[in-house]
Formats: C-alpha cells, structure tokens, sequence
C-alpha cells in the first residue's frame, strides 16, 4: 500500500523498530484505506493515505498547463515556448506533477526525440482539456460582459419622480442592445442605501445630491428645471402666468412622506410674503400629471417629467425664482471595475443625457 504513516506510542513515543515507509509487522494495510489506528500493546499505529482528495491544493494552474503543453507537444523546448518559460522551469514544474500525481507521465521517447506520456498521463488529458477550457470560460465570465447576450437582473433603487423620468429613455435602450436583461425599479430606504449597496441588494441609488453616504461613489445624472402645469383649456388661458394667479389657483402637491400640503415651494413664496392654496396632496409623481390634466390645479414639477404629457397638459415658468431639481447616481466603491455594473452606469447616464 502506497503511502505514509506514523507509527506512535498513546504517550506519543515512536514505535521501535517502526520507519517510515515500512509495514509494520501484524498490520494490514489492505484493511484500511485511508486512516487507521490499530492498537499492539499500549502502542497505536495511524496510517493516512495520501490520495489524489489530498492533493488537489497542490495543483497549481501553471501546472495544469504545463501538464497540457506536454501533452500537446510531447516535446519539452516546445512546450516551454508554448508556455514562453525556459525548459528548466518547465522541468520544475513536471517534477512537481510527478510528486503530487505519483506518476512519470513523461518518459523519453524511444526515438531520441521528445517525450512519450504515460497511460495515466493519457488519461488525464480529457478530462485537463475541459477543465482548461472551463477555467478559461470562468476567467472570461469573471472580466467580460457582453450585454448582448446576457440574463442578469439589475435593481435600481430610486423613488418613483427619477424612475418616471429616467425609465421612459432607459428601458428602450436596454431593450435594443441587451433583450435579455431585467431591470427593477425599487422604492430606496434611505437609511439602509450603503448597507444594500455594499450587499449587493441593490446596484444603483438614483437620488438627490446630498441623499447617500459620503462612502459612497456619486456622479452627477442631470440638474432640471421646474415647470409649472395646467391642463389644456384651463379656465386661467394661455398667457404668462403671474405671481398673483399662481397664489390664488389650486395646486397640487407631491408629498414623498404623504399627506403634506406644504414644500419648496411654499418656503420659496414665504420669503416674497406670499402663499398658495394646496389643495390635493398625493405620494406619487407620475399620478401628479394625470390629475392635472382632469382638474384646475397646478402643479409644478421638473420639466423632463411634465414634458411627457404636453398633450394634455400646458407647460408655464413660475412665477418666482425657484431652484433646480438635480439627481445623482451612487454605487459601492466594490462595483467600480466590475464590467457588467460599468455597462450598467453608462447607459443609465447616457438614458439621462438624451433628453437632457
């Protein structure tokens, strides 16, 4: 039996007579196949085998293809230019193979020239081809990303104002050039963002500038203006709309938070000594459009969302300085090489630029 043992006391002294690669007498090895104790006395004897289960963290990947290159080859100064190392670093590196594998593999062949691998050597080489290639296909799937032909879900975590705006131009994009990929718009919490990020929950956080953790990457998605909306054939006509119309109409309010009836924009007229009339309060921004649309009210959003209905709806400037609507979006640092997330933030900010 092929292997080694240690032949030991239970007091850990070393057995007389007992060396190692040599059977001891009244023991059969052929009992046990891997590990043993066997009592002779107050002395124990423990055999462990060193089969191949043993041996797999030793097989380094150059010398899986060291191990190819010879079998290819069947010729060591080729080989070694196949793998460009010189043939006495190949020579180490089938030494190496011969211990861990406890086969030659390679003899000299009898013509004088090259090398002839051995039946176990022969053996291996379907099964080394495989494993080469699917390494190969790890290694490809572990840097490349071909959108093309890809089924990976993203999850964009954002409120329903920046998906309404962005998912319009994004989700055409995604459809032309990766079909098989799936994107999920999920309502942020913004208090767990950086712990989803960094688990992987997640992928995007689209948000205001000043919404994520510094430990985050952030970049710029788009700054907006705001626009004030009525819904065509309005009772107050088509003319410029004054700072005293838009104090006396109804308007309508987009509370994140729900039931709120005072914002921005209301901080913005208290500074001039003025106020409006808020008279619906709704959580959703792309509800806000389409019930202005069938009302009076007003409502004043960012014009990139707005501009979607302009055929039920007309577009005015406030009355009144306001300021911009500006949206970022974050990754976890981690992501940042990753080739598949880069694809990922590059359409999304070319979605944001193309109507911009």
């Amino acid at each position: 039996m092929q292997g080694r043992y240690w032949i030991r006391s239970a007091k850990g002294e070393r057995c007389p007579g007992a060396q190692y690669g040599r059977q001891p007498d009244g023991f059969d090895f052929a009992l046990e196949k891997r590990c043993a104790i066997r009592y002779f006395g107050h002395w124990s004897i423990k055999i462990r085998t060193l089969d191949l289960a043993h041996r797999v963290g030793d097989l380094e990947i150059n010398l899986l293809l060291a191990l190819d290159a010879l079998l290819r080859d069947e010729n060591v100064t080729h080989a070694a230019a196949r793998l460009n190392i010189t043939q006495s670093a190949l020579s180490g590196r089938l030494n190496k193979l011969r211990q861990i594998l406890n086969d030659p593999l390679f003899l000299p062949a009898s013509t004088g020239r090259g090398v002839t691998a051995t039946p176990h050597a022969l053996a291996m080489k379907p099964e080394l081809e495989q494993l080469l290639e699917r390494l190969k296909q790890f290694a490809q799937r572990a840097h490349l990303f071909d959108p093309a032909l890809s089924d990976r879900t993203f999850r964009i975590a954002a409120s329903d104002n920046p998906a309404a705006i962005l998912a319009p131009d994004l989700l055409p994009l995604i459809h032309d050039r990766a079909p098989g990929v799936r994107i999920a718009f999920i309502f942020p919490e913004r208090s767990r963002i950086g712990e989803l990020l960094e688990h992987g929950d997640i992928d995007l956080y689209i948000g205001a500038p000043d919404d994520a953790p510094q430990d985050l990457i952030g970049r710029s998605l788009f700054d907006d203006e705001l626009v004030t909306a009525q819904r065509i054939d309005h009772p107050r006509g088509t003319g410029p709309l004054s700072l005293d119309e838009f104090c006396s109409l109804d308007h309508l309010l987009i509370s994140s938070n729900g039931g709120m009836f005072s914002g921005i924009i209301d901080g913005a007229l208290a500074e001039h000594g003025r106020s409006r009339r808020v008279t619906v309060s709704v959580q959703s921004y792309a509800l806000a459009p389409l019930l202005v649309a069938t009302t009076d009210c007003l409502c004043t959003l960012p014009r990139r969302l707005l501009q979607r209905f302009t055929h039920s709806l007309d577009l005015f400037e406030p009355p009144l300085a306001l300021g911009r609507f500006a949206l970022k979006y974050f990754w976890h640092p981690k992501m940042a090489a990753d080739p598949a997330h880069g694809w990922l933030r590059s359409i999304v900010a070319e979605a944001a630029l193309d109507k911009a």
